[in-house]
């Protein structure tokens, strides 16, 4: 039995393109020199946690490129925060889905596939207008829900580390998690990508009920950024560096993941944090 019941518009998607652990490629037309590492953690609709079975938008891709290209990629579901670190040390060979930032940029290759942005989420409507970093730091008594291991650049971690001095900040391990204290009131604003928290609480009966009643505000300080994926520098040989580049370029420029997203998301959520290259 599945943890969670999808909505019936993603259900015949999810039976198409359920994916296992292992990816299998065709050998014959094998272009990478060995099978490739690549833990995931549960991002909404990109990456589906079902136990036996990971799916969703990227899962489906890797799953497409393994047929075509011949590459295996090892899927295996991870903490975000560990998958950072396995990341850093050159235990993930790919990191999917990942918003680019000068820190990773110092362990990886990345490819570009979309553009998102960190927005701010509530659910309560009487909370004043926020528009800036100072306007949420001014409100000294709400509270502001990420998730552990989640990154959208430099601004965003001047945020936090304000939030936390003044210890209005709530850090929790996974988008389900932060729904969850959203909903209880725990928190005030949950700050994150709005295709992540909005397609994680869809496929919960315990938060499906927020997804109607967000409410985005977008920080000026945290403009559109990059989405795409890492290739380790540290574990993935250069030949296979050279081939997966090459890969991810086609898929980038014929908008796979831009697609993906508009058969997986209704498109309030995607003008909110999604947008193609």
């Amino acid at each position: 039995m599945l943890p969670f019941q999808l909505p019936r518009h993603l259900q015949g998607l999810l039976v198409s393109f359920a994916l296992c652990s292992v990816c299998v490629s065709l050998p014959a037309l094998a272009r990478c020199t060995r099978p490739l590492n690549v833990p995931v953690a549960a991002t909404g609709l990109s990456i589906i946690d079902q136990g036996d079975i990971i799916s969703g938008i990227y899962p489906e891709i890797l799953r497409t490129i393994a047929a075509k290209e011949g590459c295996t990629f090892t899927i295996t579901i991870v903490p975000r925060a560990r998958l950072e670190v396995m990341f850093e040390s050159g235990k993930a060979d790919l990191m999917i889905p990942a918003t680019r930032t000068p820190h990773r940029d110092l362990y990886g290759l990345f490819v570009p596939l979309v553009r998102n942005r960190a927005m701010l989420m509530s659910i309560q409507s009487s909370l004043p207008p926020v528009k800036t970093m100072q306007d949420l730091l001014a409100q000294s008594k709400t509270k502001v829900a990420v998730v552990r291991g989640f990154d959208y650049g430099e601004r965003y971690q001047e945020l936090l580390a304000e939030l936390q001095k003044q210890g209005r900040l709530l850090v929790d391990t996974d988008p389900l998690s932060v729904a969850r204290l959203l909903k209880l009131g725990s928190a005030d604003y949950v700050l994150m990508a709005p295709t992540i928290l909005a397609g994680t609480s869809q496929t919960d009966p315990r938060v499906d009920d927020i997804v109607d009643h967000l409410r985005y505000e977008a920080l000026a300080e945290l403009p559109w950024g990059e989405s795409g994926v890492y290739f380790s520098r540290k574990s993935v040989s250069l030949e296979d560096l050279n081939t997966l580049q090459e890969i991810f370029d086609r898929v980038a420029r014929n908008g796979v993941v831009w697609k993906g997203f508009q058969r997986y998301y209704r498109a309030e959520f995607l003008r909110e944090g999604i947008r193609p290259l």
